[in-house]
């Protein structure tokens, strides 16, 4: 009975679609230009060193829900500095920024509600449109005037979604328009800032700060914790009103165990580190200035990045996928997307800058990537 699953790998292969998991080892000496540690803080001392007195002291696990046992004042006072911090009232971590996602969408539109969701958004809103039990419409990207036309004649409550940097060319959503036609129709808007925190935005507290949205009675906000500040988990930052609708029924965080407190004290460690050192933020965006420069100078085609995230594109699926193998023996790691992960059908490398590149790492990387091209 599962044998279409060989079937489908092998379409996936003619494809050039096939993916593995390539373990990696604690001491690996290759420059990761493929994660998200935007800011370098995932190994920074004081980081490990909450990770590990949280673990000492509190566990290695939440071990319950979060309205169960899976709160810990550390829990709470991330929530606190994560919400004053972004210019929002309030917060609520959970597992993952997918986990998230997930609760926002579901949890704050009910039945009649109508989504308007940008074409190039994140996997995880895309899946929390499908759970919520509100209609959705898929507008082009980044063209708010097409939000304001699926949203006229609407009646009942309504929500416009969308990244606030978006994942696979990090270009910015344009937050300020889209809240203009969402206001317009009487809509609230949901942005997944999660490639924007720590990056972008006044001393890196993201698009919607930049946009001068942080905190506004009709925006909500979504963060992870696992990429600018280098732990685990996610956030939703909002009115209180909408923290007190997930706490009391987002499915994730009713039936879905709390973030580990070493992963909360790392991300409160990190996030402290940012606040104290706003600097971090501009120098993970230079470093992506320098490379797209210098990239696109050797004849390589990119967009100008408006965050961390520099997408160089490739002719096919399958010399993306060599691409990033020659890049990744010569000791440089890069992304590799394909479709279905790009919602426009080009592939590409994906390279993610950090606050601490140097020099000499920024030139291996120019040097790899322009030698080993298609």
């Amino acid at each position: 009975m599962l044998d279409w699953l060989d079937e489908a790998a092998k379409r996936r292969a003619k494809a050039g679609l096939t993916r593995r998991l390539r373990p990696r080892p604690a001491d690996a000496r290759d420059l990761d230009l493929a994660g998200n540690d935007y800011l370098g803080l995932t190994r920074h001392p004081e980081v490990t060193a909450a990770a590990a007195e949280a673990a000492r002291r509190w566990g290695a696990g939440a071990t319950g829900s979060r309205l169960v046992t899976g709160t810990t004042e550390a829990h709470a006072l991330l929530e606190a500095e994560l919400a004053a911090f972004c210019g929002f009232e309030a917060a609520l971590v959970f597992s993952s920024g997918y986990a998230a996602n997930l609760a926002a969408l579901t949890a704050l539109a009910p039945a009649g509600t109508l989504l308007v969701s940008d074409a190039g958004n994140h996997a995880s809103l895309i899946d929390g449109c499908r759970l919520a039990r509100a209609a959705t419409t898929v507008v082009p990207h980044a063209a708010p005037e097409a939000v304001a036309d699926a949203l006229a004649g609407h009646e009942g409550p309504a929500w416009g979604v969308t990244d606030g940097v978006f994942s696979v060319d990090g270009d910015a959503a344009p937050l300020a328009a889209w809240a203009e036609a969402c206001r317009a129709h009487g809509a609230a808007l949901l942005v997944d800032d999660a490639h924007g925190l720590g990056v972008v935005g006044p001393g890196g507290r993201g698009a919607v700060a930049g946009a001068g949205l942080a905190g506004a009675p009709d925006v909500v906000a979504t963060v992870t914790l696992s990429k600018a500040l280098g732990s685990q988990g996610g956030a939703v930052l909002g009115p209180a009103r909408v923290i007190r609708q997930l706490v009391e029924t987002a499915r994730t965080m009713i039936f879905d165990t709390g973030l580990a407190p070493p992963a909360v004290a790392a991300a409160l460690a990190a996030l402290r580190l940012l606040r104290a050192e706003p600097a971090m933020a501009a120098r993970a965006l230079a470093a992506t200035r320098t490379l797209h420069d210098r990239l696109t100078a050797a004849g390589l085609t990119a967009r100008a990045p408006d965050a961390a995230v520099l997408s160089v594109r490739a002719p096919s699926p399958e010399t993306a996928v060599a691409w990033a193998e020659d890049c990744r023996e010569r000791g440089l790691r890069v992304g590799c997307f394909r479709p279905p992960s790009v919602p426009d059908g080009v592939s590409r490398l994906r390279l993610t800058a950090r606050a601490d590149l140097t020099p000499t790492q920024l030139d291996h990387a120019v040097t790899t990537v322009t030698a080993t091209r298609p």
